[in-house]
């Protein structure tokens, strides 16, 4: 049954059945717009923004400090990779190797009323097209069943980021693929329009990865021009086997 969501003004994707996972290893606002902009800049591909992420550069310290309450994410563990299938399953893997993905950097997250765990990061694509095209074909991926992106697990404690019922939320600015998984962390499934979802996903991939990280980088000498706002997409995902 095809889901459709109103997450700060995201597509939404249909809801997939979840089977056990054997990896181990929108905005409260909803006038935010999904396109800010259309200027190119040094983030729009690798060859002008040839450093690549690490952990430090994406989630610098154990608390991650966010949105208008200021309320401290907990970081449990970062991972970073230059093998982006191993924070996806199937097609959606399949996709990221096809359009240029040389490195991923995610980091799973508890909430901080600590009832909802995050895992979140950046692909690292060819350029802003090759972004876009995987951020138009991952709606289709997980409409299909084909794929979805891997939960990042720490523990017994952490397990349902990884087989729970969770909520996807996507976007891109230049050559990155910003993504979030939220679950509940007693496994439970995530109600249609919870809100404190809607905030988590807007807190992680707006704020954080795009006005934080990705600010800092085009400002900050690496790429050093004013680059386009983000476009962006969500919806829901269940667990399945790794390929």
């Amino acid at each position: 049954m095809l889901v459709l969501l109103a997450l700060f003004g995201l597509t939404a994707a249909t809801l997939l059945d979840r089977r056990q996972s054997t990896d181990p290893a929108a905005a409260p606002d909803p006038t935010v717009q999904t396109t800010r902009g259309t200027e190119a800049s040094d983030l729009d591909s690798r060859d002008t923004d040839q450093a690549p992420l690490t952990a430090r550069e994406v989630f610098p310290g154990s608390t991650l400090a966010v949105g208008e309450s200021r309320a401290g994410y907990n970081v449990l563990r970062t991972h970073s990779s230059a093998s982006c299938p191993v924070a996806a399953t199937g097609e959606m893997a399949d996709l990221l190797v096809r359009l240029g993905c040389n490195q991923v950097v995610r980091a799973t997250l508890r909430a901080p009323d600590e009832e909802y765990l995050v895992t979140a990061g950046l692909f690292n694509l060819t350029d802003r097209s090759s972004a876009e095209r995987a951020r138009e074909r991952i709606r289709q991926i997980l409409d299909e069943r084909q794929g979805r992106f891997n939960g990042l697990p720490v523990g017994d404690e952490t397990e349902g980021i990884a087989t729970a019922p969770a909520r996807v939320g996507w976007q891109v600015r230049g050559h990155y693929l910003a993504y979030a998984v939220v679950a509940r962390t007693d496994g439970t499934t995530i109600r249609s329009g919870d809100t404190k979802v809607r905030e988590i996903l807007f807190d992680l991939l707006e704020l954080h990865l795009n006005r934080g990280v990705l600010d800092r980088r085009a400002a900050g000498g690496i790429a050093n021009q004013p680059t386009a706002g983000p476009t962006e997409g969500a919806g829901d995902q269940n667990g399945s086997t790794q390929d």
